[in-house]
């Protein structure tokens, strides 16, 4: 149950954190954690938007494909 993050277990867990602790100090984890946190929430908006704009090509590019469509086939005059 415990091996989920990055396949370590609850005591290496601790050490990483303790060791965190003691590099960063009490008071600087906090501030460290938000810049974390806007980081990933910058990266999700990121994601999103990507998935809306290939998401809005994809749907212009059915609507071209059924005015084709809709249009009959394409003669040639030889």
């Amino acid at each position: 149950m415990f091996n989920l993050i990055f396949g370590m277990g609850p005591q290496e867990i601790l050490v990483v954190a303790l060791i965190i602790l003691v590099l960063f100090g009490g008071r600087k984890i906090p501030e460290l954690m938000r810049g974390l946190g806007q980081g990933i929430r910058e990266f999700n908006n990121a994601k999103a938007n990507i998935e809306s704009e290939v998401k809005d090509s994809m749907k212009e590019l059915e609507e071209k494909s059924k005015e084709k469509q809709k249009s009959g086939p394409i003669t040639r005059n030889d």
